[in-house]
């Protein structure tokens, strides 16, 4: 393959790796940005004597939801254990909250 060629190919795929870096970046600072409200919330509803179970069903669905792919890519049992342990602190969570919800 010549230097020609292999540009073809690339353009024709329309990916761009620059794109896909400041994506990247901007999802690492997404969760950062998440996981401050998310201990803000809880610590505020805390002081004030309101439960947060949904806050929790939600942050424990996202941290099942994002080491999910990692164990499959990896094989590591760390990450599936985390998604398994994630998946089950957001359906109690969940059912917290439903609960206190209803009453």
């Amino acid at each position: 393959m010549n230097r020609e060629e292999i540009l073809a190919k690339s353009r024709a795929e329309k990916t761009d790796e620059g794109m896909q870096q400041a994506e990247n970046r901007g999802r690492r600072i997404g969760v950062s940005a998440f996981c401050c409200v998310y201990v803000f919330i809880v610590i505020f509803n805390f002081v004030q004597g309101y439960p947060s179970y949904g806050f929790h069903a939600m942050f424990w669905a996202f941290v099942a939801a994002e080491v999910y792919p990692k164990y499959r890519f990896t094989g590591n049992k760390g990450f599936l254990a985390s998604a398994v342990a994630g998946t089950l602190a957001s359906a109690a969570s969940l059912g917290s909250f439903v609960i206190s919800v209803l009453r």
